[in-house]
């Protein structure tokens, strides 16, 4: 059985103290650095670009899991893919050539993920899960931290569990939005593989001691 992952998202760390919370993720139980990419368009919100992740790619000793929430992704992944990023993400509701993005993510050396908005049925990955590496659950509408999580994410996962193994893919579930310690064991039951935390770890007061007790209730 594949253990299950935890990946901070670095939208919540300290953007004054960026280097520090890197450093903290590096000696923490996380497994992976998630990074929001937002553009303002795709997004209401704007997070940082790629002069920052190239500074945290110099610094971070885990794998770079990067969730693209733009418009017109395709332009930028030889940029990322050069920048050192080891998963790269994109919206389905942003891509009207999936098939031919991802086939051009992995070109690139990198694991290929597809992001569902919360109102994105996962049926529509029917004809493309094969060639899925990552799923990315969104559990709150994309585009700023610190939201509720959406309660029918549960049945989402479930869902998405089923079509992976009728179609025999090898892609992982990520959730990304709302994950706590009160609802981390009931994604992993429901079949997630990776649960992306931001404010949850960030906003804590002992952020490593958080990451570790979550790593705990999902072991």
């Amino acid at each position: 059985m594949q253990k299950k992952l935890v990946a901070p998202s670095l939208l919540a760390s300290d953007f004054a103290n960026l280097q520090r919370d890197i450093e903290m993720v590096n000696q923490s139980d996380a497994d992976w650095f998630h990074l929001d990419i937002m553009d303002g368009v795709f997004v209401p919100n704007i997070s940082f670009g790629m002069p920052v992740v190239q500074a945290m790619a110099k610094h971070a000793q885990k794998p770079l899991d990067v969730h693209l929430m733009i418009v017109d992704p395709d332009r930028y992944i030889k940029t990322f893919a050069k920048l050192g990023v080891h998963h790269l993400s994109v919206h389905y509701e942003a891509c009207p050539h999936l098939h031919r993005t991802l086939q051009a993510i992995k070109a690139e050396g990198m694991k290929a993920g597809v992001a569902l908005n919360p109102h994105t049925p996962v049926s529509l990955l029917e004809d493309i899960i094969q060639d899925i590496d990552i799923v990315i659950v969104m559990s709150v509408n994309p585009g700023f931290g610190g939201q509720s999580f959406i309660e029918n994410t549960y049945q989402k996962v479930k869902d998405l569990k089923a079509l992976i193994e009728r179609k025999n893919s090898n892609a992982l579930i990520e959730i990304d939005g709302g994950v706590n310690d009160a609802n981390a064991k009931k994604l992993v039951d429901a079949g997630a593989d990776i649960l992306v935390a931001g404010s949850f770890v960030f906003k804590s007061e002992n952020p490593t001691q958080t990451i570790k007790r979550l790593k705990e209730k999902i072991a």
